[in-house]
């Protein structure tokens, strides 16, 4: 679904989901209910497919979300490659069990932004970088559509 469809599929006056995929962890990131800002929420520990979908389904609950972003991780020459296609066969396993639209984004360079934003902006520690790295990346990608969709 491309980004404008996605924007007219959503239901008005709900949230929007981000993740950032990785296959041990998942960032999560919501917007507010208008769409203005995305706010790092969490990152879920992989453990199974079914316990992955059921953090997701009661986060998008407590939420009030009405779609959902995922990062697509594209190689630096914009193809896709083998974690994308990842990425893509998740979005569909989830949207099985939670039928909210979706859509990517493209999130090369995302976590490395992040980094080095708390690395420059903020001057956190290792340890606490990696504790907040993939929910900010999640953040970093969601707020991007958010604005993109400002401006469709």
């Amino acid at each position: 679904m491309d980004l404008r469809e996605f924007k007219n599929t959503v239901k008005p006056h709900t949230a929007i989901l981000g993740f950032d995929y990785g296959e041990k962890r998942i960032g999560v990131a919501s917007s507010d209910l208008m769409w203005m800002v995305a706010t790092a929420q969490k990152t879920i520990f992989r453990r199974s497919l079914k316990e992955d979908i059921k953090l997701i389904k009661q986060l998008a609950e407590e939420k009030e979300a009405g779609g959902i972003v995922y990062g697509l991780p594209l190689q630096m020459n914009g193809e896709e490659g083998e974690t994308a296609a990842m990425v893509r066969k998740f979005a569909e396993k989830v949207y099985q069990e939670l039928p909210l639209p979706y859509t990517f984004w493209d999130e090369r360079l995302s976590s490395r932004a992040m980094e080095s934003f708390l690395i420059k902006q903020v001057d956190m520690s290792r340890g606490k970088r990696k504790q907040i790295l993939d929910s900010s990346s999640a953040a970093y990608i969601l707020q991007g559509v958010l604005d993109a969709l400002s401006i469709l």
